[in-house]
């Protein structure tokens, strides 16, 4: 490794990569870190990503990895644990293995961690057939029959939107919620059946889910089961530079946490930028490629004012004799 980058990325998903690509072909030295724990490992294709559909996630990131290295990008499988400010602006970052290094420029994509309901058996199969993204997974479901696990009132939401890939849909209370009159009515008219909970556990045939199991013995067949996670930022390394997510909400509820940023990633701290995940819980792989691509053009625009300033007030020095 170097000394000094231009721009250290710490997180090396879609947006990290689409940062670094961005910023490698603008002749920037970047070091990409990653931890090697991309949210969606488990699933087997990356979907709705344009002309790669269906492409395995870790295809996806090696083929992004190797483009960034052809354009001079460097990488670091491990973490980084903590950022400093040095005093001429730009930042120390401390890598787990106890090395270090400085960068002008910070781009932040760790992405968020999922929070599952507490059922034996739905963190193993996260991903797979416990699934939460209708555009994400919908297609791979079809016609199977789905269970969603209702924890608060946008379950009826959930499961009206699911309902477009099934036409057997079950809402499970898994914990006490109530519908209003009219999402009852919406249910209902949409032949979704609701049912009181709460789930105990998963049914399965081999390494197949057949089913979940309700506390009272009622086992429900399903081909896969839609939850509401909560999405949690990590932000350790922006919380070392005095950035703490957000409480995020969705019609009252609380869905999560997220690091408050402007239109292209830049966060309240000149310098550092974030981009996919840990700022916006809603994005896909392509929508947080798509703001890597943004976060890595404004930081370039911002080096480059940088310079631009530094040139300028060193051509006005008077010559001496």
């Amino acid at each position: 490794m170097r000394e000094t980058y231009d721009v250290v990325v710490v997180g090396g998903g879609a947006a990290g990569l689409s940062g670094a690509l961005a910023l490698t072909r603008a002749r920037r030295s970047v070091l990409v870190v990653d931890g090697g724990e991309p949210r969606n490992a488990p699933a087997g294709g990356v979907h709705n990503y344009l002309a790669r559909e269906g492409t395995p996630p870790g295809e996806l990131l090696a083929a992004g990895r190797a483009e960034v290295a052809g354009y001079g990008g460097e990488f670091v499988d491990g973490a980084v644990v903590a950022a400093t400010r040095r005093d001429d602006g730009g930042f120390r970052v401390a890598l787990a293995d106890g090395r270090a290094v400085d960068a002008r420029r910070l781009l932040v994509t760790t992405g968020l961690v999922d929070e599952l309901p507490d059922v034996p058996g739905l963190a193993g199969r996260w991903g797979r057939d416990v699934l939460h993204c209708p555009y994400c997974h919908g297609w791979e479901v079809r016609d199977v029959p789905l269970v969603v696990l209702a924890t608060g009132p946008l379950a009826a939401h959930q499961a009206l939107l699911w309902r477009q890939w099934s036409t057997d849909v079950t809402v499970v209370r898994h914990t006490p919620c109530a519908f209003t009159a009219e999402e009852d009515e919406q249910l209902a008219a949409r032949d979704v059946r609701v049912v009181d909970g709460p789930a105990a556990g998963l049914e399965l045939a081999g390494d197949a889910l057949t089913g979940v199991r309700l506390a009272g013995g009622e086992v429900l067949r399903c081909g896969a089961v839609v939850v509401a996670p909560r999405f949690h930022a990590r932000a350790d390394v922006l919380a070392s530079l005095g950035l703490t997510p957000v409480v995020q909400e969705m019609g009252g509820q609380v869905v999560g946490s997220a690091v408050p940023a402007g239109p292209t990633g830049a966060t309240e701290v000149p310098g550092v930028w974030v981009a996919g995940n840990v700022t916006d819980p809603r994005a896909q792989v392509i929508t947080s490629a798509a703001a890597g691509l943004a976060a890595g053009a404004a930081i370039n625009a911002d080096l480059t004012a940088e310079e631009t300033r530094a040139a300028v007030a060193a051509r006005r020095v008077p010559v001496a004799g």
